[in-house]
């Protein structure tokens, strides 16, 4: 072992330092389709804050890139090491500390899975609404890249329940801000800062994550209709009409068949139906009563057909879970197809109908097929692009982030920037943003040690 092992070997143990040839490739990307995957020189596994701020140290001494990891479920290529570098993987720190039921908040390591959080927040009646694609996502992970998913729609993102953490900082240096409190006036947030940084400001060790009670009854319906637009031209109308969805997903024809087919799932819809439909629109309602819940899908029922629905089915239990499962692993749909790249866009949700239309064009000038779903309640679309020509698919790419930014928009909005979507952020983020946030970076990590060439060059 190098010099550099040893003194790493030295924080958290011989048998839990990986090095060279002996580091398994998986360490060395994510699950992007577009990332290139690179196998890092050392991979860590250690057990408390303690052990991570001994090997940042080693590290900062040093000047070696270092790069935190999770389940490695992203999306972006954010958790791809640099060659030289050292990965912090939180394998070992996987525990829930606490579920104190009094201030309806969790304790976790962030190695902790959100499968592993909901079984055991499930136990006190509570939950953590938070709910990206991959339950195997770790709390860390989804927290770096502030992921959403499609409850965002009604319980927002990572980052409205993220209350606090421990982090280490680039200095080795262990920092917690935050609390079991949920509203602050005391300096600048830096709970904020931190969720979302795709591990370049900090390594997150501990977070304190906000819980909400659990509700006893659930429909999942779904809805037909002629075009997209149509669907994205109903989704404001829905929200503004008393309804609260915890979801509200747009699918396409294509994806909804790529769907249905891996997950060899039948809804009841006629044949003929199918054929004309070109999108539909999936809701899934909570409540706390069966009768709250009745008349609140009766309800739905009538405003989606006043608004163009073909019909409207209201799924059994069966299928509604296999759907909202079909669903989340969409991506896994996509890439079984063949597809080159998956984005998502966000833009404000009335701007949807424009963003697709401008998709559709995208697609037919450039000889290209976009398909895709998204979180319709909240404006964030999944694109899956097939473009198998390289130089043709980055200007496919920059058109549709383009377009998004032209609409209100941003290039990602749950997925993260890392490292395949940096040069598009740069090129179309407005300058004095980078810059700052280039200075936020330095003040946090001034010898740029953390997660380098993710966001920026």
């Amino acid at each position: 072992m190098t010099g550099t092992g040893t003194l790493l070997a030295k924080v958290v143990g011989s048998e839990h330092v990986l090095t060279e040839d002996r580091v398994p490739e998986e360490y060395g990307h994510d699950e992007s389709l577009a990332a290139v995957a690179r196998r890092p020189r050392f991979v860590v596994r250690p057990a408390s804050a303690a052990e991570v701020s001994g090997v940042v140290a080693v590290a900062a001494a040093q000047q070696i890139p270092v790069t935190a990891r999770g389940s490695g479920t992203g999306l972006s290529g954010a958790c791809v090491p640099g060659a030289d570098g050292v990965v912090v993987s939180f394998e070992r720190m996987n525990r829930v500390l606490e579920i104190d039921t009094d201030n309806h908040v969790a304790v976790v390591q962030p190695g902790v899975t959100l499968a592993e959080l909901d079984r055991r927040t499930a136990e006190f009646g509570l939950c953590y609404p938070v709910r990206p694609g991959e339950q195997s996502a770790s709390v860390g992970g989804t927290i770096g890249t502030n992921a959403g998913g499609m409850h965002a729609v009604r319980h927002g993102v990572t980052r409205h329940h993220v209350l606090g953490v421990e982090a280490v900082l680039a200095s080795g240096a262990v920092v917690r801000t935050g609390g079991k409190y949920v509203k602050t006036s005391t300096g600048y947030d830096l709970t904020q800062l931190i969720v979302g940084s795709e591990g370049t400001l900090a390594i997150v060790t501990e977070a304190v994550l906000r819980l909400k009670p659990r509700a006893g009854h659930g429909a999942t319906v779904l809805a037909p209709f002629a075009t997209a637009e149509e669907i994205a031209r109903a989704v404001p109308r829905l929200l503004a009409g008393g309804l609260d969805p915890l979801a509200l997903e747009y699918v396409d024809m294509l994806t909804m068949a790529a769907m249905t087919a891996q997950q060899d799932l039948g809804l009841g819809i006629p044949e003929q139906l199918r054929a004309t439909a070109l999108g539909y629109l999936v809701a899934v309602l909570e409540a706390r009563s069966a009768d709250r819940l009745e008349a609140d899908v009766e309800t739905l029922g009538g405003q989606l057909l006043d608004l163009g629905a073909a019909d409207v089915y209201v799924l059994p239990a069966a299928a509604a879970r296999q759907l909202i499962e079909a669903r989340e692993r969409a991506f896994w749909a996509a890439k079984s197809a063949g597809a080159d790249e998956v984005v998502d866009i966000v833009v404000p949700r009335a701007s949807l109908p424009q963003l697709l239309a401008e998709a559709d064009v995208i697609a037919r000038s450039s000889g290209s097929i976009i398909t895709g779903c998204g979180h319709a309640g909240d404006g964030n679309v999944h694109l899956a692009v097939f473009q198998p020509d390289e130089k043709l698919r980055d200007e496919v790419l920059r058109r549709l982030f383009r377009a998004g930014v032209d609409l209100g928009g941003a290039v990602s909005g749950e997925h993260g920037i890392g490292t395949t979507k940096k040069r598009y952020f740069l090129e179309l983020e407005d300058p004095a943003k980078v810059e700052l946030m280039r200075g936020i970076k330095r003040a946090f990590d001034p010898d740029g040690i953390l997660n380098p060439g993710v966001l920026f060059d």
